[in-house]
């Protein structure tokens, strides 16, 4: 688990503007430059529904230790104008130690803003960009940020020209309109500088998204066939996976809706090839009859569900925890099948991979959670190390005698034909069978096969990486998903102020680990559960498969707001100001 960075290491920085003003750009650009200086950071975003235009936000955390969330208020707000900036006042929580550097030319602030206390800073980006060629307003803000930062210019020019020189941005145009930024903050007095943290040592690092992560870790784990429905915030997932499918002789089609391509994937899996397909919330939600159909038949299959707000259409941009229900409980009858939740971006690929090699040993589906906040984040991070290979899918050996796709074996796992495979057909359907496969409407036979699709699961060994387990304490917080970033850096401080505190996130949600968590809360008193649902949907599931403490508190709220570390904190300390 990567050791959190603190307030005091870190610099944040949010730029906002209309869509097209190039704030989501200008924030990608400054990542990359900032660690190509030696910097680790993340970008997340938060866009409105719109196609095209609306509103768009970036926000960019920098430290010289690994960042997976954001802190409890930016150092910097750039704004490269001012239309519909209410709709993201709450998401850019400043104070008066803020700074705000405003386009002079880019209308007026709105009162929220300016009664945060941050201090007020017009600028002619817009003039300044008139004067000189192919120069834009946010190459200049760019410019001016990568100075306050120091960032060495070289770095900051090879980014841009990098991700623009196919825009007809020459080097020398990207020089002259990044140098005349800088200019800018030269003029600052120091109560308008920043102190940028000291950088780590340069390397080799990567810079990578939650979703482009997920997409290798299906890779790594074997995955060779994905059927696909293009759905917000997931697509870019499929966009990046398609070509590198290819590289490898595999396909990625794109079904006309998102029942076929989970029938495809079904199809393909059933043929031997190890497949997937990526969705969100509401894709998810017409995927689960197939799935069903995935357990009985005991065909592996992974799904990625990068969550958005719900229910419904809901926030398609936002971020939230709210399938976590309908991913563990949303399939019709008794249909165990596993559950899995990224905790960071870098655990986007591991707890992928480790997906799609569970789907194939055990024959089962396989659902991944991750949410907007990881799946589009932007990060540079320490090259994530591959998980070992897992044990193959097992394949019969057929031949003359009789061939049993269902039968009743030590583990629950029985050995799967090829289709072709001279000996080697069954019946594999919707249809409760017998050890044969042939359908069979007994109570004996339907409870045979009940017990081996839940023992299968059950009994199997999932080693120490069913949760990351943090710390010792008194106090627990349990916690999963984007959240946990959060809840490490509030742990962190936590203990500065004298507070012992172990941190649980769960990574395996089902099948649950109970004599696993029983162990793991071993002298705890207290519990404090955190997540972002509205209805606490994961409290909910922790109280129904596992025994907690009788002191047991709650963070709960929906998206699209984050959970800040600060707002952990504060709870968790009420356990001292009680003292």
């Amino acid at each position: 688990m990567n050791v959190p960075c603190s307030q005091t290491q870190a610099t944040s920085i949010a730029i906002m503007g209309s869509g097209g003003a190039g704030a989501i750009t200008t924030g990608s650009l400054l990542l990359e430059a900032a660690g190509q200086a030696g910097w680790y950071g993340l970008l997340t975003r938060s866009v409105g529904p719109q196609i095209r235009g609306g509103e768009a936000l970036a926000m960019v955390r920098l430290a010289p230790t690994p960042v997976t969330g954001h802190g409890d208020r930016y150092d910097v707000l750039v704004a490269l104008d001012w239309h519909n900036a209410g709709r993201f006042i709450a998401e850019i929580p400043l104070n008066d130690k803020s700074l705000i550097f405003a386009d002079a030319e880019g209308g007026d602030p709105p009162s929220a803003i300016l009664a945060t206390g941050a201090h007020l800073i017009p600028l002619p980006f817009t003039d300044l960009a008139d004067e000189l060629p192919n120069a834009r307003p946010n190459l200049l803000a760019l410019g001016m940020l990568s100075e306050l930062l120091g960032i060495p210019m070289d770095d900051t020019v090879q980014a841009v020209v990098r991700a623009l020189s196919g825009k007809g941005l020459s080097v020398t145009h990207a020089t002259d309109a990044l140098a005349a930024g800088g200019q800018l903050a030269t003029t600052f007095p120091d109560t308008q500088r920043l102190a940028p943290p000291s950088p780590r040592d340069t390397g080799t690092h990567w810079l990578v998204t939650g979703n482009q992560a997920a997409a290798l870790g299906a890779l790594r784990g074997g995955i060779r066939f994905a059927a696909v429905y293009p759905i917000t915030p997931a697509t870019d997932l499929s966009e990046w996976l398609a070509l590198r499918l290819q590289k490898l002789g595999g396909h990625l089609i794109q079904a006309e809706d998102e029942i076929a391509s989970m029938n495809m994937v079904l199809g393909a899996s059933f043929g031997g090839i190890p497949s997937m397909t990526i969705t969100s919330g509401p894709g998810l939600a017409l995927m689960t009859e197939t799935l069903g159909l995935a357990v009985a038949a005991e065909i592996p299959s992974v799904v990625v569900n990068v969550m958005r707000g719900g229910p419904s259409t809901g926030i398609p941009t936002k971020s939230e925890q709210s399938d976590l229900n309908i991913a563990l409980y949303g399939l019709h009858g008794d249909a165990p099948h596993l559950v899995l939740a990224a905790q960071s971006v870098t655990d986007c690929l591991v707890t992928t991979q480790w997906a799609v090699q569970l789907s194939e040993t055990l024959q089962c589906p396989a659902i991944v959670l991750s949410d907007q906040f990881m799946g589009q984040a932007l990060t540079v991070c320490e090259r994530p190390a591959p998980l070992p290979d897992g044990p193959p899918r097992r394949i019969a050996e057929v031949g003359a005698a009789r061939y049993d796709r269902y039968a009743l074996t030590e583990d629950g796992i029985s050995p799967m034909a090829i289709p072709g495979a001279l000996g080697g057909q069954y019946t594999a359907d919707g249809l409760e069978h017998n050890a044969h496969g042939t359908p069979s409407s007994s109570a004996a036979d339907h409870l045979l096969q009940l017990d081996k699709r839940r023992l299968k699961l059950e009994q199997y060994d999932y080693g120490k990486a069913w949760a990351e387990i943090d710390g010792e304490g008194e106090t627990a917080v349990l916690t999963w998903g984007s959240t946990t970033a959060a809840v490490l850096e509030a742990a962190a401080q936590a203990r500065t102020a004298g507070l012992a505190v172990k941190v649980i996130a769960l990574r395996l949600l089902s099948p649950t680990r109970p004599e696993h968590m029983t162990l793991a809360l071993q002298g705890i008193q207290r519990v404090l559960v955190v997540e972002q649902s509205h209805s606490a949907q994961f409290h909910h599931f922790l109280r129904a498969h596992y025994t907690l403490p009788d002191r047991v508190e709650v963070i709960s709220r929906p998206g699209p707001l984050p959970i800040r570390p600060g707002e952990v904190l504060n709870h968790l300390l009420q356990e001292i100001d009680h003292e």
